[in-house]
């Protein structure tokens, strides 16, 4: 089965990423078209009745207490969307785009936004054929919804705007016309019902929440290998000290760590070589574990906004039409704040444990594993990119959602800048997967300047994997070349799979 049925109420992120990375289709659930079918019925009875309901019959935000007539609500839709369409900046990549308009689709499809079955088939229709609208990154406070980069994506349905069809950038009509998809005539409410909501912040984290889960993963197989390839002390990774302070993270790392080191006789007991390690070393556990639980806890929030309504008014099956405010980004905000602080510190605690590898003041390893070091600087490089990663971590790190500025003529006087969090976020992780490579590919060096001892169950598949790509660097070459092969590798999930082929990495 290469399609996921959509019904407003249980999409995951497995899910998500079958659609935006494998190019899985998208169809309705029939339950789902029926209450959609229903919801529009009850906006089409207010239009009929000249009832005056905001978003329907009335103007936007500060405009909501002017009343629009009957036959200009078709102007009235057409206008939001090219007057909102103010986004700037580079164009999110095709995979965030292709999840915008899912989770759209699937807010859409609970049947409280009353847009037409019609209107909302022809956004799955985008998805399923290819059409990716050119949505640029800026300009979203979050607090509407995602206004402007969402006015983008409907821009492509009405015929406007620009988007990617096999390759090439056309115009909005011209692409919709090669992939043999109708454009859209909006009517009352559905130009609203397109662009109000979270779903561009939303698409951006969970892809970044996706990827954080690997990476925490990926993080433990590091730390594994470079704790034997420091000959470090296992003793602090004993079950005895962390069920006496039991959260969960900090357990499972544990466990993790000796899980992979299983068999190994690089790793040492207390006092054979040293009474205790350095933090970087030591307390994996206890860093490493805070990160996984707060990555579980803005997934859970993620899971539960990914399956709400966020527009506004919504119209309720009771025929009710209530203006609130789901729109409003604070949840994702917080959360997608909390991820970035979350997977920095994964980052600074692997660039301490690179410096250990490559320091030969506090190892008993060639000096930035390398021979003939002088000649060949080796691995000296590769922790300045990686201590530059982790500094404008520091930076990204500082809170989005601490901030509002107020619009609309101070109606809107409250924002959440959730989407500014969700991008800081997405950049923090793609510098973790970095520092994380260049660790790896540090404690593969040392572990081959060390003869006669052999790895664990785990840390063993992770290095025959990345030994497949990348060769002992005997002299210098070009680094970037080499680091990129293994960030590859943790993309790609290469060492994942290799490794759980043998051990389980819990998270």
């Amino acid at each position: 089965m290469t399609t996921i049925q959509i019904n407003g109420n249980n999409l995951t992120l497995e899910e998500i990423a079958m659609v935006a990375r494998q190019g899985y289709k998208v169809e309705l659930t029939m339950e789902a078209e029926q209450r959609v079918i229903k919801s529009r019925s009850i906006v089409d009875e207010i239009v009929g009745n000249n009832r005056v309901i905001y978003g329907i019959t009335t103007g936007f935000g500060k405009f909501s207490d002017v009343t629009i007539s009957g036959d200009d609500c078709k102007k009235l839709q057409r206008n939001l969307i090219i007057s909102h369409a103010c986004g700037t900046g580079k164009s999110f990549s095709r995979e965030i785009v292709k999840t915008i308009m899912l989770l759209r689709a699937n807010a859409l499809s609970k049947g409280y936004s009353g847009i037409r079955l019609s209107t909302l088939k022809t956004l799955i229709e985008m998805i399923n054929k290819g059409v990716n609208p050119i949505v640029p990154e800026k300009g979203s406070l979050g607090a509407s919804g995602d206004l402007a980069p969402l006015s983008h994506m409907v821009l492509v349905m009405i015929g406007e705007g620009e988007a990617e069809y096999n390759g090439e950038v056309l115009k909005g009509s011209e692409a919709m016309k090669k992939a043999g998809i109708n454009i859209v005539e909006l009517i009352a409410k559905e130009g609203l019902a397109l662009i109000n909501g979270t779903q561009v912040m939303t698409a951006v984290g969970v892809l970044a929440v996706y990827d954080s889960i690997n990476l925490l993963k990926i993080s433990d197989i590091a730390a594994a290998l470079s704790l034997e390839a420091l000959r470090g002390v296992k003793d602090a990774f004993d079950p005895r000290t962390h069920s006496i302070r039991p959260h969960k993270g900090q357990i499972d790392t544990a466990k993790n760590i000796l899980n992979l080191t299983k068999g190994s006789t690089f790793i040492t007991n207390q006092g054979e070589i040293r009474v205790q390690d350095a933090y970087s070393l030591r307390c994996i556990p206890q860093v490493h574990g805070a990160s996984k639980d707060a990555v579980e806890y803005v997934k859970n929030k993620v899971e539960i906004e990914i399956n709400s309504v966020t527009d506004n008014p919504i119209v309720t099956e009771e025929g009710d039409v209530i203006s609130g405010g789901n729109f409003h980004g604070q949840p994702m905000a917080l959360s997608f704040d909390f991820l970035g602080i979350a997977m920095a510190e994964i980052a600074s605690i692997s660039e301490r444990r690179l410096e250990r590898l490559i320091n030969y003041q506090l190892n008993d390893l060639p000096a930035f594993l390398v021979k003939e070091g002088g000649l060949n600087s080796g691995f000296m490089i590769t922790q300045y990119a990686a201590a530059a990663l982790v500094s404008e971590n520091k930076i990204l790190a500082h809170p989005a959602s601490v901030d509002s500025i107020p619009s609309s003529a101070n109606q809107e006087d409250h924002v959440s800048m959730g989407t500014i969090a969700a991008r800081k976020g997405r950049d923090i992780i793609e510098n973790v997967q970095r520092v994380l490579a260049t660790e790896i590919m540090a404690a593969c060096q040392a572990i081959d300047f060390r003869v006669g001892y052999t790895l664990g169950l785990g840390t063993k598949a992770a290095y025959e994997v990345v030994r497949r790509y990348v060769e002992f660097i005997e002299r210098d070459k070009i680094m970037y070349i080499e680091l990129d092969k293994v960030t590859n590798l943790i993309k790609d999930g290469s060492i994942l799979e290799s490794v759980e082929q043998k051990v389980k990495v819990l998270v």
